[in-house]
């Protein structure tokens, strides 16, 4: 089972704080959430996937699909640390060999996700992660391709995500967990 953080520590609060919000990018309107300053800054960057690791570690899970580019990031650190394989999640036509593929909706317009088709084994037990959720099209894209596979979808992480993900809202009926919310 997996518990909620009760509780704000100074280490979220520092991740939080370190998000830079570049408005009107990639598109007018839309409030980009930068997560590049915690990357430069190794403690914050290790205390944000430690998060995930002490969350996670527990709970029976075989492989983490980290959707790209930014699920590339945490996705591995955090599978190595618990012990699961990593699946990356990729645009099209950067795999080789057969693919499963979804399109999928976001804020700013459309994209596909693939995934190779033997990276999930039926019945294995699935962590997905992005970096943020915002209105949860690529999450569902990623729980489709897991799914197609016959894997099943234990939850989606985030780094950040917007009010309505923080803590576990659900989507398709999995749970979202984002450990802070966007800064607008």
């Amino acid at each position: 089972m997996i518990e909620e953080e009760n509780g704000e520590d100074s280490r979220l609060a520092a991740i939080s704080a370190a998000i830079r919000v570049v408005p009107h990018f990639p598109k007018p309107g839309i409030m980009f959430n930068d997560i590049t300053p915690i990357l430069l800054r190794p403690k914050l960057f290790k205390d944000a996937v430690e998060f995930f690791v002490d969350r996670y570690r527990d709970v029976e899970i075989s492989a983490v699909a980290g959707i790209e580019a930014r699920g590339f990031i945490f996705g591995p650190s955090i599978a190595l640390a618990i012990g699961a394989k990593f699946i990356p999640l990729q645009k099209p036509k950067k795999f080789t060999g057969e693919v499963f593929s979804e399109a999928y909706e976001l804020e700013y317009g459309n994209d596909c996700l693939e995934m190779q088709i033997e990276a999930v084994q039926p019945g294995e037990r699935v962590l997905i992660f992005d970096d943020l959720v915002a209105t949860g099209g690529t999450l569902c894209a990623a729980m489709k391709l897991i799914e197609q596979a016959g894997g099943e979808v234990v939850e989606c992480a985030c780094l950040v995500g917007s009010p309505k993900f923080k803590g576990r809202y659900p989507l398709n009926g999995k749970p979202v967990y984002a450990l802070v919310e966007c800064r607008r």
